[in-house]
């Protein structure tokens, strides 16, 4: 019964019928959290942000970053979640952001779900926002339809991965793309992503951009190499810390792979110490490969962290061997850091690693290929230092948030020209 209405929902978007006779505002769910700053241009751009929720994440930081940096006298920015929770939720705070949460209780073929959905149709509209942007799966499906119903000028929708996810495996998928094709624009942060999402779906060329991420260069600015304050016991001289930042739900951003290749790495170097920043559901198991590998003194497990410009200062390398990727944060700190820096040849590391001038590029999945890679940054530091510099100075090109800004301007204002709302 909730799967047909929710297919009724769709099938009436199909059909351009967008009528709002069912638009009712929740008098429990309206919850907006103000920034506290000051408040924005109210003849600004009115832009509405939707993302998931408020967790360290690649796309959440993207978002929060963007809807903390645009400026303030063109654009006036509100940032949805599903869920309004989260560490990124403090960076907000004092800022001109304002937060709503549009919550669908029961999944997005509920009951609840559905009504979300035209409550934020509903706020949409009596907001008068000029340009809708989704930031990942769950925010389009919610998003891209309610922003229909609401008839908003332009509607941004995101796809900022290859799509390796389950989610993007089933039914969902045919859906997403139905609403992405109604979406004025939708952005991928890598041409790796544009591609695939070209070769999978009949979605126009001329409707899928690219903007890459940015990476935010001042926090890296005055690094200190002290690394007494992580707590992490007594070090020699000679110890050597290699980094991985990387969430841990999954095996995607090669976990297993770094810690199978610690075995030959330390049988050379025995003062090399791991450090992998970031948690989740599949730590425990991580743990238990290095103890049984027998290199667990070689390995420091320091969680989920707000401090990784400072953790990346205390590093000699960075390590991201991805079994997929979008184009990812991770890379772009450990060379704005100043790293010598190691990733998988997938995705859009591609378009950040140029293999031997910024830094390796290695097969994923491949612990040989890795451990023999770690090794000759290892013993040629001149080589090391090389590609530290390279890296740096090409991340700091090309990769700064004031770039990124300037070019989702740039598409915001064509968009709109292009629908006579500029």
């Amino acid at each position: 019964m909730q799967q047909a209405a929710f297919a009724a929902t769709m099938k009436s978007m199909d059909s351009g019928d967008h009528s709002s006779e069912l638009l009712v505002e929740d008098p429990h769910r309206s919850i907006p959290t103000h920034g506290g700053g000051s408040a924005p241009n109210a003849n600004g751009r009115k832009v509405f942000y939707l993302v998931d929720s408020l967790n360290v994440g690649g796309t959440e930081v993207q978002a929060v970053e963007l809807a903390t940096r645009l400026c303030s006298e063109r654009y006036a920015v509100t940032l949805g979640c599903l869920r309004a929770r989260g560490p990124l939720l403090a960076k907000l705070k004092g800022s001109a952001v304002t937060i709503q949460e549009f919550y669908p209780k029961g999944g997005f073929d509920s009951v609840g779900g559905i009504y979300q959905l035209f409550r934020l149709a509903r706020f949409l509209r009596r907001e008068k926002f000029q340009i809708v942007h989704t930031h990942d799966f769950y925010s389009n499906v919610l998003g891209i339809p309610a922003a229909l119903i609401a008839r908003v000028p332009v509607i941004v929708s995101s796809q900022r991965d290859l799509g390796h996810l389950n989610l993007y495996k089933t039914h969902r998928r045919v859906w997403l793309r139905r609403l992405q094709k109604m979406s004025a624009a939708v952005l991928t942060n890598a041409n790796a992503v544009r591609d695939a999402l070209l070769t999978e779906s009949s979605l126009p060329p001329e409707k899928v951009w690219v903007i890459h991420n940015g990476v935010d260069l001042e926090r890296f600015r005055n690094p200190s190499r002290d690394r007494a304050w992580l707590g992490l016991g007594a070090n020699t001289a000679n110890e050597k810390w290699i980094v991985l930042v990387g969430s841990m739900y999954s095996d995607v951003k090669g976990h297993p792979w770094l810690i199978a290749a610690a075995q030959s790495i330390v049988r050379e170097f025995p003062d090399v110490r791991f450090l992998l920043v970031g948690d989740g559901v599949q730590r425990p198991e991580f743990e238990n490969q290095v103890e049984q590998l027998g290199v667990a003194r070689n390995f420091s497990f320091v969680g989920g962290r707000d401090d990784v410009p400072a953790i990346l200062a205390c590093c000699d390398m960075g390590v991201l061997p991805s079994r997929a990727e979008g184009l990812p944060n991770a890379v772009l700190e450990y060379l704005a850091a100043g790293l010598p820096t190691i990733a998988s040849r997938v995705g859009g590391n591609l378009e950040i690693i140029r293999d031997g001038e910024t830094g390796l590029l290695v097969p994923p999945e491949d612990a040989s290929a890795l451990a023999a890679a770690i090794l000759r940054l290892l013993r040629e530091t001149g080589l090391a230092s090389a590609l530290a510099r390279n890296g740096q100075s090409f991340v700091t090109t090309n990769f700064s948030f004031q770039r990124m800004i300037e070019r989702i301007d740039r598409l915001y204002t064509e968009l709109l020209h292009s629908r006579g709302r500029a």
